[in-house]
């Protein structure tokens, strides 16, 4: 099952897990410092809240997958659509390690195509380069990501 992403800065983590809990009548799947995330069932939805500056703005937006190759074919459709993604990277980001591309619509927000491959008790975040566009989690993983060739167009997790 797919799901959209959507990532949110907040203010205060404790006030916005409450008020989330009771929107929609569910506990995170995952808190951390300054983070947590719900896997809501309806609407299918993974909610990230990320506590710092800018407060009640959006973060950035996603499509979660089940597979790194749906990530790979993703990835090649934006590609072949021209919306220049940033490749395909292995990273650590948001208390996870996850294969992903990364895309910015025509207003710069940033959307993210991935999967989650296991948890992580690191939080890289999420940077987006305005002189280029890209945006990408800051952090990239050591390994290369084995499920095909990388596309072009830059990228700042690769």
């Amino acid at each position: 099952m797919s799901r959209v992403q959507l990532a949110l800065n907040v203010s205060n983590i404790d006030e916005a897990v409450a008020f989330y809990s009771k929107l929609f009548a569910t506990e995170p799947a995952k808190r951390k410092p300054g983070y947590a995330n719900f896997a809501i069932a309806e609407p299918p939805l993974k909610l990230v809240l990320i506590e710092g500056e800018g407060g009640g703005t959006l973060n950035h937006l996603g499509v979660e997958v089940e597979t790194g190759e749906e990530v790979m074919a993703a990835e090649a459709r934006l590609a072949d659509e021209g919306l220049d993604p940033t490749a395909l990277a292995d990273t650590t980001c948001c208390f996870a390690l996850k294969t992903e591309t990364w895309v910015a619509d025509p207003d710069g927000a940033p959307w993210e195509w991935y999967v989650k491959t296991a948890d992580s008790d690191d939080d890289a975040g999420v940077a987006f380069d305005e002189s280029t566009g890209s945006v990408c989690c800051t952090t990239p993983a050591t390994a290369p990501v084995t499920l095909g060739a990388k596309a072009s167009g830059s990228s700042c997790c690769a």
